[in-house]
């Protein structure tokens, strides 16, 4: 399929569905249609010619950035609130399908001494309207995955940069649609990774590029962290939003992949650099959540019973991935075994290895072992990059994971108003995100090996590394609480 006759029939599926085909075509595709996808995405990398390289691109300066928000729920919602902690922005409009969620993001803005935004709710494609005004512009979106590609698209082609929750999309036609219209329009399409802003991958990702690991041979991440009871999770009033994510687990794959792989892939310059070659998945079976699905069923409640005599993806999931320049990257998925919260973040160089989980991050040179924790804080105080220290301080006072939702809601703020390119653009989105359509036809396939598509048309070799200094940004106010 041509890219114009691919573009024409993705606009016309969207514009009668308001993003809805795009999931149940390509989200929850059969094992032929995943094959099919996954064969024109490899072919349709050999013939991509990028239009406009998004990486390092310096869009136009916006002194005020005015924002409209899409899904608020508690990531939405707490997303609003972190915002009314930055100085030179204005919440222009709220949106979700529940009044009431509108209802309470409109309080917090109130309560914060922002102007009443314009709201829109009860329809799933109110945020057409939203995206269509004149006086928006950055779309954030923090929907369900489902519809973060549809929005985003819709948004940019309206003129708005977009800021998507994780991952920007589940498809690999959703990642083509979205770099073609990205370069298109020149807008941004940033994914809202925000653990390349927590503290010790930021360091560790400052000390690689600096050298001090010496040449890096393999990084690992991960997104292990205990969800079960939640996904199979009862609203308790006609208000609370009804649950979203069992449904996504119906896919056996890495589901998850980018918290984990963002700054590994920042640290070894992906895209940048290096490029990503080809995955191999596997998946262990599903030992717990059919069972429990079909334990809450057994009750009799016809709520539970939806979740009945399904298969669900296997508990957890290990893709490889090998790099041009030949170096490895492993990436874990488990959210339903009681193994303790882990994103690993491991880097091993040539001269060094760093690895943040368990908890203290550890940091080890030549052969000596990991360096005592007041080596760590020496490094620390030397290598932590200028975009933290710059407002760690307020971060850490309002919060988010420890502070590194505000630095990255921040940093992209401050790179808007001063018209600076933005750490994580779409080609980023697009890779980190294609590791789950990939990670499931491998697993599919008895693990077999399968080609990572090149999303940024070949700029990959002279792309720069991502920077982490403010410069010449670090303009844009905070709130000190």
């Amino acid at each position: 399929m041509s890219i114009n006759n691919r573009r024409s029939f993705l606009k016309r599926a969207t514009a009668g569905t308001g993003g809805l085909l795009l999931g149940n075509m390509f989200g929850y595709a059969s094992a032929g249609a995943l094959n099919e996808s996954v064969q024109q995405s490899l072919s349709q990398s050999k013939k991509h010619k990028q239009l406009f390289n998004m990486t390092g691109y310096a869009a136009p300066k916006i002194p005020t950035v005015r924002i409209g928000y899409v899904g608020i729920g508690n990531r939405g919602g707490w997303a609003v609130h972190r915002m009314t902690n930055i100085r030179n922005v204005e919440i222009k409009a709220l949106c979700d399908i529940r009044e009431v969620a509108v209802k309470k993001s409109q309080q917090v803005l109130k309560e914060k001494g922002f102007a009443a935004a314009a709201e829109y709710f009860g329809d799933v494609n109110a945020y057409k309207k939203m995206c269509e005004r004149d006086d928006i512009d950055l779309i954030y979106i923090a929907t369900p995955w489902e519809w973060h590609a549809p929005i985003a698209i819709y948004a940019m082609e309206h003129g708005k940069h977009v800021a998507v929750e994780v991952p920007g999309a589940v498809t690999l036609e959703e990642c083509w649609q979205m770099v073609e219209t990205s370069e298109r329009t020149r807008k941004h399409c940033m994914q809202l990774e925000n653990c390349c802003y927590d503290f010790f991958e930021t360091l560790t990702i400052n000390m690689a590029q600096k050298g001090l690991l010496g040449e890096l041979v393999h990084g690992e991440g991960a997104y292990i962290h205990t969800l079960l009871d939640g996904f199979f999770h009862k609203p308790g009033s006609p208000d609370e939003a009804p649950g979203w994510r069992w449904k996504e687990n119906l896919k056996n794959g890495n589901l998850y992949p980018t918290h984990g792989l963002g700054p590994v892939a920042q640290a070894m310059n992906i895209n940048r650099g290096d490029k990503m070659e080809y995955l191999t998945s596997m998946s262990s079976n599903d030992f717990m959540m059919e069972a429990l699905a079909n334990k809450l069923a057994a009750g009799g409640d016809p709520y539970y019973q939806q979740f009945a005599g399904k298969h669900y993806r296997g508990n957890m999931n290990t893709s490889v991935v090998k790099t041009n320049k030949g170096k490895t990257i492993m990436i874990q998925h488990d959210v339903s075994t009681p193994r303790p919260y882990s994103r690993i973040h491991a880097l091993s160089g040539t001269k060094g290895f760093v690895q943040k989980y368990p908890e203290p991050g550890k940091i080890a040179f030549g052969h000596e072992g990991f360096l005592s924790e007041a080596k760590v804080k020496e490094l620390e105080t030397l290598y932590t990059p200028e975009v933290v220290t710059h407002v760690a301080e307020v971060a850490k006072a309002v919060g988010g994971h420890g502070g590194m939702d505000f630095i990255m809601d921040w940093r992209m703020i401050d790179c808007l108003r001063n018209g600076l390119p933005l750490d994580i653009d779409v080609y980023d989105l697009a890779t980190w995100s294609a590791i789950t359509p990939l990670s499931t036809w491998s697993v599919n396939h008895r693990s077999n090996s399968v080609d990572m598509p090149d999303f940024t048309g070949g700029s990959w070799k002279n792309n720069k590394p991502v920077n982490l200094s403010l410069r010449g940004g670090g303009n844009t106010g905070a709130v000190k609480l």
